[in-house]
């Protein structure tokens, strides 16, 4: 066994690359998360020889196979780690409507062979107690369909596994596995996988080839799929994560809707006159928009327009979800704001620069090397306007000081724009769910600066034009219909028009099932069941608003958290159920 290892000089550039993926801005940061010198984190990073267990720990941190890294040219390669019984958990989506599929063909495959090669396997499909499954598993094949990748079960399923691999020793490993070409996968979903090496099985035929490579990599210990296998493809393959489009399509298919709406699907609806203010108002310098409204109601789909529109008027743009960042990142203000300016410097091709400003943190502190970041190399006199979207900003809630910290700097940068040149070229989009229930000063918060948008629910009138957009030609009647169902919520009405108009389903069978295991809206009624059972509070509040008929006082926060699952409506700190779909399902279960 060699006594030490070195990154192969071809695969630095990629394995520098991790850091930020996974939740380390700085080497510093890395180092210190894994207990040990700065300087062999810089070696290891440089491709200089490490201490052989250092190096497989460091792979460890970067989520990397350190077998497909290392350079052996100069060492015998070390002894096998055989796992002799792994636990491995295959993740499916079985859809209430559809019959077998090669989706369950090929699941039905990787558990007999699995199973007879010894190791414990169980398939995590839409229950609620997927959770406790995934916290003691090794290893998670995610069977990525149209309909999973859609799927917001599934969404919520990898991104606890993501959690547990950063937190526990780095298991389960994720072994992506796509049983479709062109498949439409959202950008949370997307985002979660980045960096994961994804294969792709085209039918029977690939079975035999797919099974015994899963065998030999769960034999070896190894973490991920390997990318030189005639299986492996790319995810720029299969989707376009980049959304250049021009004008809505003049005709399209339905599409099956799940995050982000498309930039050219003819599926959007305006809300006039929202977003030709938010046009106007991000082409002025030091614009900041706020965008207020509940889960799956459309801000960032409105975000991804306001951007498209900056970037048409030359200016750059980058979109950045909070939802994304690891627990590690808010650890404290230093660690969160260098994750910050890192992910940002990374999207436009300025990372180097960023340790240059960060030397000072200990003197100056991080909100003034963050300042000084975005005005010497973000803000540079001849660099174009910069349009930031700030999506899923309320999850800073849950960390109050560095909340206070980030908000307030937000604010400070705003105001620069009122007397200094430069920060004119700076434009802001703060998105959030729910109200601010943190205690922000009134001078250092940008919640009360800018412009506001609340999103509203669809009207009678938009719910009527998407129903001509899906080819349904609908009176009034079967419009009430619908919206007596699930009122206006752009997510619930779309899935319901999209299955009816591939005829999986009629209207009137739909609301019959709506709140049951068989109707189309089981997986979503499913993640919000499986999120407030979390949550004792949560779910002992929603118990109790589903169980009267008169509207329930909360404690503002819960209210306000329920608010921003969609799941109630609010007057005041009064709550009731956001639709009847909700008072069903939840009236039932709870």
């Amino acid at each position: 066994m060699p006594r030490s290892l070195r990154v192969r000089e071809e695969c630095i550039r990629a394995v520098k690359s991790c850091l930020l993926r996974n939740g380390f801005p700085s080497q510093k940061i890395l180092a210190e998360d894994l207990g040990m010198a700065q300087s062999t984190v810089s070696h290891f990073l440089n491709g200089k020889p490490v201490d052989y267990a250092n190096f497989i720990e460091i792979c460890r941190g970067l989520g990397q196979e350190w077998r497909d890294i290392a350079d052996f040219e100069a060492n015998s390669e070390p002894e096998e780690v055989v796992l002799v019984r792994a636990k491995v958990a295959i993740v499916r989506w079985r859809s209430p409507r559809r019959g077998s599929t090669s989706h369950n063909t090929l699941s039905q495959q990787l558990h007999q062979a699995l199973s007879a090669g010894g190791h414990e396997v169980f398939f995590i499909n839409n229950s609620s107690d997927s959770g406790s499954y995934l916290k003691r598993c090794d290893y998670v094949l995610l069977l990525i369909s149209e309909e999973s990748a859609a799927s917001e079960m599934v969404l919520e399923q990898v991104q606890l596994a993501k959690e547990l691999h950063n937190l526990m020793a780095h298991k389960p490993a994720i072994l992506p596995i796509l049983v479709e070409l062109n498949i439409p996968i959202s950008f949370d979903l997307l985002s979660y996988l980045a960096g994961i090496q994804p294969w792709l099985w085209r039918g029977v035929g690939d079975s035999f080839k797919l099974l015994s490579q899963i065998l030999t990599i769960i034999k070896e210990g190894r973490t991920s799929l390997t990318a030189d296998h005639e299986l492996a493809v790319q995810w720029h393959a299969i989707t376009s994560t980049k959304q250049s489009i021009i004008q809505p399509l003049p005709a399209a298919p339905p599409e099956l809707p799940g995050g982000q709406v498309e930039i050219a699907s003819r599926f959007y609806i305006d809300r006039p006159p929202i977003e030709s203010r938010c046009y106007e108002t991000i082409a002025q310098p030091g614009a900041l928009i706020r965008i207020k409204a509940p889960r799956q109601m459309g801000k960032t789909s409105l975000m991804a327009r306001i951007l498209h529109h900056a970037e048409q008027q030359g200016s750059r743009t980058v979109a950045l979800s909070f939802q994304l960042a690891n627990r590690k990142i808010f650890a404290n203000s230093d660690t969160f704001l260098q994750w910050f300016c890192a992910s940002i410097g990374q999207e436009l091709g300025m990372l180097e620069q960023l340790p240059k400003c960060w030397e000072l943190a200990d003197l100056i502190g991080s909100n003034q090397c963050c300042k000084a970041y975005f005005e010497q190399y973000l803000l540079s006199e001849s660099s174009k306007p910069l349009t930031l979207g700030l999506d899923e900003s309320d999850r800073l809630f849950e960390s109050p000081e560095i909340a206070d910290d980030f908000f307030g700097l937000l604010r400070a940068l705003h105001e620069e724009a009122k007397r200094r040149d430069i920060w004119k070229k700076f434009r802001l989009i703060v998105v959030h769910s729910t109200e601010v229930y943190i205690p922000l000063d009134v001078n250092k918060s940008p919640f009360n600066v800018g412009l506001p948008i609340e999103l509203p629910e669809f009207n009678s009138q938009q719910v009527q034009d998407l129903a001509k957009r899906h080819g349904l030609n609908w009176s009034g009647n079967e419009v009430a219909e619908l919206m007596g169902l699930v009122g206006g919520n752009p997510y619930l009405v779309r899935l319901g028009m999209y299955h009816i108009s591939r005829q999986d389903v009629t209207l009137d069978r739909l609301v019959k099932e709506s709140a049951t295991e068989a109707g189309i809206y089981s997986d979503h009624l499913r993640r919000h069941l499986w999120n407030l059972e979390k949550y004792s509070e949560l779910m002992e509040a929603m118990r109790e608003i589903v169980s009267v008929s008169q509207p329930v006082r909360l404690r503002s926060e819960l209210g306000f958290k329920l608010n921003s699952m969609g799941l109630v409506k609010l007057d005041g700190n009064h709550c009731i159920p956001r639709c009847r779909l909700y008072q069903e399902y939840f009236g039932d279960r709870l």
